[in-house]
């Protein structure tokens, strides 16, 4: 089975758009850093280290270094589909950091989106 055409997108251009969708909302650069450092355990130079190299977002998922145990909390519906039920393991990643950013611009308070 052909791999999805989202795992060879690269991070660095979906990136920006996970900004722009939290600060059109209200909320910030810093909180869509925080939210992508606890999911996947990166640190922020790490993080920027990623967007310089401009990985595939496969790839950054694969070298994520401490992928949060608490991930599997996150729920609900994105583009359609349950992030619980997706049962391909690197598009499950990637929903669950489209559902993180989709709750920090809905407002959603931080110690929640952080499942603390």
């Amino acid at each position: 089975m052909a791999k999805h055409r989202i795992y060879g997108t690269s991070f660095a251009s979906v990136y920006p758009l996970y900004v722009a969708k939290a600060e059109k909302k209200g909320r910030t650069k810093d909180e869509v850093d925080q939210v992508i450092r606890w999911l996947m355990g990166y640190s922020q130079e790490g993080l920027e280290a990623q967007l310089a190299k401009g990985v595939d977002l496969e790839t950054f998922i694969a070298e994520a270094p401490a992928p949060n145990p608490a991930r599997e909390l996150v729920t609900g519906v994105v583009c359609g589909v349950r992030v619980e039920d997706i049962e391909e393991p690197t598009m499950r990643e990637i929903r669950y950091l489209d559902k993180l950013v989709d709750e920090l611009a809905r407002g959603k308070a931080m110690a929640k989106i952080l499942r603390g």
